[in-house]
């Protein structure tokens, strides 16, 4: 007899582990649902998707998010925050420098040179095309020499002579032919001297194209200083991340004097932020914290000068603070409040994180559904390599293109959560409801075994 009853218990057991293997995720399970627009050829198609919508997740690492059918049945697919990973690394390449000069009566062309190359383009020198006279020319700028760098550039750090300390700032210009010259921007590096210590900041950003010479041009000819280092950091097109994304502005909280703290929506590795400076000739040396929640203690993030300084009727900022990426929810900033403070309200605040790339394969009938927030469900991607087997840099460039109106995303995140967890919840309920009967329907079987008296012999 007992061992009927094992066999009775056995199988209830046995039904419940069905029960649960069939209770597949389904788009009602999270509290965002986005349509997906696909364009191109299939059947793969990746997704960059939008800061918005990853804010809607209810996990850091987006281990929530999922790709739906017409029928609701889940998509195979992969996350990425690189294009392609590579064991290339970032190199930095000193560069020569040739100054350029200008006549001291035209400072609204730039200055017209004659170079001299060798065979793989390298400059060996670079003249004024005309002839100046002592007193007649002024130095303007400077052309670096990048045609022995092959990768596109990032960065441009630059050194120069003491006597020319203050802010330092330049147009960029990038050429191949030293005839035709395409605009990069602004650049503006600074050397400082603050309570007793020195502040220098060299790098510029580059925006990560390839050229083979840089023009740099002094807005203010008569204040550009020597130069006695110039250095280009580069990287394959490979290896370089996806760019960042910038969050709307954000409120804080002033704790203390000098002090202010701001409440991120969700954890996130931060890589840089950017400090609202609203009045003019702000200047403020800073040190940053960040943390996951209120119950761990404060860890030192990195720090910098921000500045809003007005200087020939121009502003000149600086107001991003570089992080290394580490995942925060709450950040604090501290202020040297000897260069004056940042005021009484604490300053609104943008963060910028990597993009994220979603790639995933379509298989049965569209639309399809991008959903994601649900706190329980675990990580379901899989590696790019096995979601395309013939993966390389050249097939990602022919995936197929998916988007997403981030508009569409209008029910407040704690509604739609709860509307999704009461689906969630009368799910369970009916299962173990099912689970329960099944239990009691078994049980009583087992008593009518127990009561019915033994066969006679």
């Amino acid at each position: 007899m007992s061992q009927k009853l094992s066999r009775v218990w056995l199988g209830a057991v046995a039904v419940g582990m069905a029960l649960s293997a069939s209770a597949q995720e389904q788009p009602a399970d999270f509290s965002t649902q986005v349509p997906l627009t696909l364009s191109g050829e299939g059947p793969w198609y990746r997704l960059e998707v939008p800061l918005a919508i990853q804010l809607n997740a209810s996990q850091t690492d987006l281990s929530d998010l999922r790709v739906f059918n017409a029928g609701g049945e889940p998509q195979a697919y992969a996350l990425a925050r690189e294009t392609v990973q590579t064991g290339e690394n970032v190199a930095l390449t000193d560069v020569k420098w040739f100054p350029l000069y200008n006549d001291a009566d035209d400072n609204e062309r730039a200055p017209s040179v004659r170079v001299q190359s060798n065979a793989n383009g390298a400059l060996v020198e670079v003249q004024p095309s005309s002839q100046l006279e002592a007193g007649e020319e002024v130095l303007r700028g400077w052309l670096l020499d990048a045609s022995a760098i092959k990768a596109p550039l990032q960065q441009l750090i630059l050194d120069w002579t003491s006597e020319r300390d203050g802010f330092q700032r330049f147009s960029i210009e990038a050429s191949d032919d030293l005839q035709h010259w395409q605009s990069w921007g602004d650049g503006q590096v600074a050397r400082l001297t603050f309570a007793d210590e020195r502040v220098e900041q060299h790098e510029v950003g580059l925006p990560g194209q390839s050229a083979r010479y840089l023009r740099l041009l002094w807005s203010t000819p008569a204040s550009a200083p020597t130069l006695t280092s110039a250095q280009l950091q580069s990287a394959t097109a490979r290896s370089l991340p996806l760019p960042l994304v910038w969050s709307q502005a954000l409120a804080g909280t002033r704790e203390k004097a000098g002090e202010y703290t701001w409440q991120l929506p969700m954890g996130l590795n931060v890589e840089r932020l950017q400090v609202e400076l609203e009045q003019p000739n702000s200047l403020a040396p800073v040190t940053l914290a960040g943390r996951l929640d209120s119950r761990r203690p404060w860890q030192p993030l990195g720090g910098g000068l921000l500045y809003r300084l007005t200087q020939n009727g121009q502003d000149v900022v600086q107001n991003e603070l570089q992080l290394p990426g580490r995942t925060v929810q709450q950040l604090k900033l501290m202020v040297d409040e000897r260069g004056g403070g940042l005021g009484e309200q604490a300053p609104n605040l943008k963060f910028a994180v990597r993009a994220t790339q979603l790639v995933f394969l379509a298989r049965g009938a569209g639309p399809y559904t991008l959903a994601l927030g649900n706190a329980t469900v675990k990580a379901a991607n899989l590696p790019l390599t096995t979601l395309i087997p013939d993966y390389s840099a050249a097939k990602w460039a022919t995936l197929g293109r998916a988007t997403v109106d981030a508009e569409v995303v209008s029910t407040p995140a704690s509604t739609a959560v709860g509307a999704a967890t009461s689906d969630t919840d009368w799910k369970k309920f009916g299962l173990w409801a099912v689970l329960l009967l099944s239990v009691l329907f078994l049980g009583a079987m087992a008593f009518s075994l127990l009561r019915k008296p033994p066969a006679k012999t």
